[in-house]
């Protein structure tokens, strides 16, 4: 069973729920760790179609105050005491190393998430449009940049969880298992893998796929078997945007790292490691 989920956000970016109100669906849920996650601020120039950057950065110290409010007073839910966690989901930006370790170091954070969302100043997954007119050429360059960009945020020694290990999927997955599907993508998938393990980080397992277009969980079965193959610890997150998302396809999450051979996950408290049966 999986009772922590660690990637969590809320209305403070471009969620529909209060910390209080997802952290009330965490308890209806059974969980016993939930870690809060919200996206990290962006300068300028990396942009969405759709973008929150002044509405998070108006509210940050809002997000601040209310988990931390949260993590003071643990709460009894349906599997008993669950523990709150405060971290942060960091976006790594090419060219603003400064800006996302400043970033890293502007709150006593719990634990920190790195990911990656943006090709260049391109926000890969902010719509179906650009993938829709794209030759399977261009979307194998596009792999091959986001996976570029992963290896450098895994080097960068700021976090303790690569979240969506393939997210570049999201609009285009039977492209992508093409490109997987050659020994020379899957050598550059496992040397990123291999730089996660030897810097210590954890790996998400995330139902995040399951409600997105690509219908799959994160990450691909063929990056699980190599994951488990060089013995890199996971974690589980729903990558929750409202209180419906807490948990979402934990079942199923359980079972899927299971056929791995995945027997037990991690959280992240502050350096310290903890180690819990699935």
């Amino acid at each position: 069973m999986i009772h922590t989920d660690l990637h969590s956000h809320t209305k403070y970016s471009h969620g529909a729920d209060t910390p209080a109100a997802m952290y009330t669906a965490a308890l209806q849920q059974g969980l016993t760790v939930f870690g809060f996650s919200e996206h990290s601020p962006r300068p300028e120039g990396f942009d969405y179609l759709h973008e929150y950057r002044d509405h998070l950065n108006r509210h940050l110290p809002d997000y601040v105050s209310e988990v931390l409010e949260l993590r003071a007073a643990p709460q009894e839910g349906a599997r008993g005491l669950c523990r709150v966690l405060f971290g942060m989901e960091m976006d790594w930006l090419e060219g603003q190393e400064d800006y996302v370790r400043r970033a890293c170091q502007a709150f006593d954070f719990d634990y920190l998430i790195g990911s990656v969302h943006f090709i260049g100043h391109w926000g890969f997954d902010d719509g179906a449009g650009p993938w829709k007119q794209a030759s399977q050429e261009e979307c194998e360059a596009w792999y091959t940049s986001y996976f570029d960009a992963w290896e450098t945020m895994l080097r960068s020694g700021l976090f303790q969880i690569a979240a969506h290990p393939d997210l570049i999927k999201i609009f285009s997955v039977e492209q992508f298992h093409i490109w997987l599907d050659r020994p020379e993508s899957q050598d550059r998938v496992r040397q990123c893998l291999t730089v996660l393990r030897d810097a210590g980080m954890a790996m998400e397992v995330s139902s995040a796929g399951l409600r997105k277009a690509c219908r799959e969980i994160y990450p691909a079965p063929l990056i699980m078997r190599m994951a488990a193959e060089l013995h890199i610890p996971i974690s589980f997150a729903s990558d929750a945007h409202g209180v419906d998302d807490v948990a979402y396809g934990f079942a199923r999450l359980a079972s899927y790292a299971k056929a791995f051979g995945f027997r037990e996950h991690v959280l992240f408290d502050r350096g310290r490691v903890t180690r819990m049966p699935i």
